[in-house]
This record gives structure tokens, sequence and C-alpha cells, in this order.
């Protein structure tokens, strides 16, 4: 006669000690947060097709020209201009932070794709250079781009959109060869407050007279 014996399951798995259960654990915990993880975090962003950029930059092309280069002294130059900050210009035109009734009309028709599209298009280009108008005054302004006002805490525009005017890619605007009078312009309106989308560039054109701001704008025209 066959007697089976009934062996409680918990007999049949194997004992692990403390040290091991808690390792099993923590490496269970640690695929599951890494899982979490690539699940949450956003797909890369497509690489920006300068095709299609050309497309966009048509209607740009009546007050920027068809290559983004030196149209009217009133709007900017747009050749050479670093892709992050075009975007970043485009998307604050679409939420209302940089206010001008031309630029926000156009770029709230714009995808985020659109606006890197459009934008490595114009850095793509190769800017024209231009040349200050005043001898005098644009020394004056040199000393201000190059060694700020000391006694008045204002810094040298070279420590941000260095020596030569090229900016810092994603941090700061190309401002080499860029139109004198927008560049007034753009000043005179950080300084009244009229422009409002950089803290840092409202508080140095507020310690900015209005013949220091033209003859730093008339330097940055011709500088390269």
């Amino acid at each position: 006669m066959r007697v089976e014996m009934k062996v409680p399951y918990a007999l049949l798995i194997p004992r692990l000690s403390a040290g091991t259960m808690a390792a099993a654990l923590m490496s269970a915990a640690a695929l599951l947060v890494a899982g979490t993880a690539l699940a949450a975090s956003p797909a890369a962003a497509p690489a920006p097709d300068l095709a299609k950029g050309q497309v966009t930059a048509a209607v740009c092309s009546a007050c920027h020209m068809a290559d983004g280069s030196r149209g009217s002294p009133a709007n900017p130059i747009l050749a050479g201009q670093h892709p992050e900050y075009l975007v970043k210009q485009l998307q604050e035109y679409k939420a209302g932070k940089r206010k001008n009734a031309i630029m926000a009309g156009f770029a709230a028709t714009l995808s985020e794709d659109d606006m890197r599209n459009v934008a490595a298009f114009y850095a793509s280009k190769q800017a024209k250079p231009g040349t200050a108008t005043d001898k005098e005054l644009a020394a004056v302004g040199e000393k201000i781009y190059r060694g700020g006002i000391a006694d008045r805490n204002i810094p040298a525009c070279a420590g941000c959109h260095s020596p030569t005017g090229a900016g810092i890619p994603s941090q700061y605007p190309r401002v080499g060869g860029q139109h004198a009078d927008y560049t007034e312009a753009q000043l005179l309106a950080f300084r009244s407050g009229a422009r409002g989308n950089s803290i840092q560039m409202m508080q140095i054109a507020a310690k900015m007279n209005d013949r220091e701001i033209k003859a730093v704008s008339d330097y940055i025209n011709g500088l390269r």
C-alpha cells in the first residue's frame, strides 16, 4: 500500500539568507525604477529639416530677407544666429513673453518642429559683415563692450557675447555685425521695460544712457 506524504509548500522553497533576500529585493527595485524612468523619458526631438525650414522662412523674407541677411536696419539679421536663441525667441513671442504684434501672429502658427526647422535654416547661413558709421562713437562703444563701466557696475558685453560678438550657443546670442538701429532699439526697450524677456539685459540697460547705448550699438555693427 502506497502512502503519500504531503509536504508543506513553504518547505519546498529554498531558504534564503537575510542578505541574499535584501540583495534580491534591491535588484528588483532598481529594475523597476529604471523601467519607470525609461518609460517617462520623452522621445528625442527629430533632427531639424532645413528644407522645411526654408519653406517657413519664405514668409519671413519680407522683413528678414530670404537668407536672413542684411535687410532693413530696423529688423534683426538672423543669418548665422544660434538656433537655440531663435527658437527661444519664437517660443516667447508665441507665449506673449516678448511683445511684437507681427511676430506674435507669425509665431502663433508655428509648431515646435517648425521653430526648430526655421531656426536651423537661418543658423546655417553665413552672416554678412557690417561697419561702424561713427569712428569716435564706435571707440566709446568698444570701451564699454570690452571693459564695461566699472563705476556703475556695467559689465563688459564681451563677457557673455564674446570678444568677437559670436555669443555662446544655448546661452547668449550672436551680436557681431547686427544692425546698429536694431541693437539700439532693443537696448532702449530693455531699459524701458517694453522688452522684458531677459532680466539680465534689463538690469544692464537700465544703467546706460542714450549715448552709451548708441555707441555700443554702432561698435557692434562693425564687430566681427
